[in-house]
């Protein structure tokens, strides 16, 4: 899915004369391990009873078809529920569609229809109060300021741009989604395919040399730089405040957002 929220009626934001920083979220502006020990875990213990209590709700069976499509294409049957978990007044295919996720999950698997039910899922404990978002230390500010700077922001995550907007609209420094202009997700494709930021240069509506591109992850930082964009790559086991130096390939790396300065980069006079 891609979200333009200008083109939802919402107020546009950023400058569409500067530069684009498109930024990545986990490694990049949250820490690893708020995803992989805080949001899977909690989507893991709850899918099955969500799935029970929400498979009539549309969205919810949308996902499920988009799982039992794929389970289709694979050639694979569906498999019979594990471990005799079948209750009473409970359906077994759902229980058999659950154990598929959640090997999905153990799997660290990028599939579209995972990553919706995993947002539905975050949504509550966010709507609750027991999920707020980590961003690392620098984020938040460094996005403001930007943003009041006339950089326009945008997301471009493996979750889902639900899960995109959840998690930014309930961080630690508050509410961030007014900041970003566009959201996209593994629906544009794979964050490995230089195709994937072809797309997004062309719903941004800019060339790819007006577009920073922010993540840890080297293959992403690569496909992105293939398109033509504008790339940093951030490590953030180097000490705070460390300047940017290029790495073996010639990459850009930064320890943190506040080192990152958009308009030079991609070569823009500040406004």
């Amino acid at each position: 899915m891609a979200s333009d929220r200008t083109a939802a009626g919402q107020p546009e934001t950023g400058s569409h004369g500067g530069p684009v920083v498109l930024t990545d979220i986990e490694g990049t502006t949250t820490d690893i391990a708020f995803v992989s020990e805080v949001l899977f875990p909690f989507a893991r213990a709850r899918l099955r009873d969500f799935l029970h209590a929400n498979a009539h709700l549309p969205e919810v069976a949308a996902a499920l078809d988009d799982v039992r499509a794929r389970i289709r294409a694979e050639g694979g049957a569906l498999p019979a529920p594990t471990g005799g978990r079948v209750e009473a007044g409970r359906d077994g295919e759902i229980d058999a569609l659950a154990d598929r996720l959640i090997a999905w999950i153990d799997a660290d698997a990028k599939i579209t229809p995972l990553k919706t039910l995993q947002g539905l899922i975050w949504a509550d404990g966010y709507a609750d109060g027991t999920l707020r978002a980590h961003l690392y230390p620098e984020v938040a500010a460094a996005l403001r300021r930007w943003h009041a700077a006339g950089v326009t922001l945008a997301v471009y995550s493996s979750g889902s741009v639900a899960a995109q907007l959840l998690l930014f609209g309930h961080t630690e420094a508050g509410d961030l989604n007014p900041l970003f202009s566009h959201n996209f997700d593994t629906t544009t494709g794979l964050k490995v395919e230089a195709g994937s930021y072809t797309k997004i240069a062309a719903a941004l509506g800019r060339p790819p040399r007006d577009i920073l591109f922010l993540s840890d992850h080297p293959g992403e930082i690569a496909a992105a730089r293939s398109a033509g964009m504008a790339v940093i790559r951030l490590d953030r086991s180097r000490a705070p405040g460390s300047p940017i130096t290029p790495d073996d390939l010639g990459v850009p790396v930064a320890a943190d957002f506040d080192a990152i300065d958009p308009f030079a980069i991609c070569g823009m006079a500040s406004v």
